[in-house]
């Protein structure tokens, strides 16, 4: 149940849309839906709904995340690029698609984070994976 502040007027519903690249194994694409529940627990303040899409070979896609934000009551969307490397992904196919759904829902904002591998706490967080390899 959403607590009355989440529908006072002036305070947007932030949702935020993990966006992997998708895989054709099954177990790899559930990593990722589950990786969203994970967040989604952390219950983190100002962010009222975490979903996740993929950019291709698994659903929902990122037109179909997007639009699932919106059918949720997001008035602004934040799109976080689930991908360590900057290439063609998340460089040009992630931001056009952006631009389409902006297109078609100008009264939605939309904000794209850095990806993954621009985090400045990832190198913290390979050494503590490695650390703990058997």
């Amino acid at each position: 149940m959403d607590s009355p502040e989440l529908d006072a007027p002036g305070i947007a519903h932030r949702h935020l849309l993990i966006v992997a690249h998708g895989s054709r194994r099954q177990a790899s694409n559930d990593e990722v839906r589950f990786l969203g529940e994970r967040v989604r627990e952390l219950r983190e303040p100002g962010i009222n709904q975490v979903e996740v899409a993929f950019l291709e070979l698994a659903e929902p896609s990122i037109p179909q995340g997007l639009a699932q934000c919106v059918a949720a009551g997001a008035r602004e969307i934040i799109v976080f690029p689930y991908f360590l490397a900057a290439g063609t992904h998340v460089a040009n196919d992630i931001p056009e698609a952006i631009e389409l759904f902006r297109a078609q829902h100008p009264q939605i904002k939309v904000r794209l984070s850095s990806h993954l591998g621009a985090s400045r706490a990832l190198p913290m967080t390979i050494l503590d994976v490695a650390s703990q390899a058997e």
